[in-house]
């Protein structure tokens, strides 16, 4: 089951998904299909966030992460608690967004980078079909050749 109608859904393997912001009917959506953890990369005061994303998600019944990541300064620390969150529950079904997917879509890129058992190939195309990083972004998926230059956003600049 896939939920192509939350912003930007991604199905990156079979236990794990990602998307822009979802609704709070969308959030009870993602615990039908078996979501079991929530972790959310947008920070909670961008707009578009929910009002209280972590008392829905625990009212639903899932677990809920929290990493804000600042978006015009990505860091190696909050990777590394990405990281540590995904291969902490390797059996649960996690659902990973932001508030467009152009975090989580580069996150799961330099994940694949990791050798963590996702195709570099296909997060590179699942991250080209929402953005293409540029500047602090690219540096922080080592996309060298993008350094210097802005994001593109899919459907905008491309």
């Amino acid at each position: 089951m896939d939920l192509t109608h939350i912003l930007n859904w991604r199905r990156m393997t079979p236990r794990l998904t990602t998307s822009g912001q979802p609704s709070e009917a969308e959030l009870a959506e993602l615990k039908e299909m078996g979501v079991t953890r929530i972790v959310n990369l947008g920070p909670h005061d961008n707009k578009g966030a929910l009002d209280d994303e972590p008392g829905t998600v625990t009212e639903l019944g899932m677990a809920y992460d929290y990493i804000p990541v600042d978006f015009e300064h990505p860091t190696d620390a909050d990777f590394e608690e990405f990281r540590d969150i995904l291969c902490a529950h390797p059996d649960e079904t996690i659902h990973v967004h932001c508030i467009y997917n152009a975090r989580v879509s580069a996150f799961f890129y330099r994940f694949a980078q990791d050798a963590a058992g996702i195709s570099v190939e296909d997060t590179a195309a699942n991250m080209e079909s929402i953005w293409r990083p540029g500047d602090n972004w690219a540096a922080f998926v080592g996309l060298n050749a993008a350094r210097g230059r802005p994001n593109q956003y899919k459907g905008e600049d491309y």
